[in-house]
């Protein structure tokens, strides 16, 4: 039973990456290459800040959600206990792997303000 949910929030996780990437047209999917950004139709511009908006917000409602649930299910609402866990699970997940991005980034930019000129 463990294992059967476990397989379906990872199947759930893989969906919402694959429906991200669709909606940031950064990457070529066939080529796996960056898309030329300055041809014919410059209305296909991605910026930086939005996209990071976005993933910080998604974020957070996930955290949000999460919280929803625990307290409902601490006031003795009809929430299973496996949603909790699931979406606390899942919260967590996504906090981790934004707080990776954060230290890669920084460590980019040291890396970057490290250089010799």
């Amino acid at each position: 039973m463990i294992k059967a949910t476990y397989d379906s929030s990872v199947a759930s996780l893989m969906s919402q990456i694959q429906s991200h990437r669709q909606q940031v047209p950064l990457l070529d999917d066939t080529a796996a290459k960056p898309t030329n950004i300055q041809g014919a139709n410059a209305s296909q511009k991605v910026d930086y800040a939005s996209v990071a908006k976005q993933a910080l917000d998604a974020v957070d409602e996930s955290q949000q959600a999460s919280m929803a649930l625990k307290n409902a299910y601490e006031r003795g609402e009809d929430v299973p206990l496996t949603n909790v866990v699931l979406a606390m699970q899942k919260s967590s997940l996504a906090f981790e792997a934004t707080l990776q991005v954060r230290n890669k980034v920084l460590k980019a930019y040291q890396d970057i303000l490290n250089m010799p000129v």
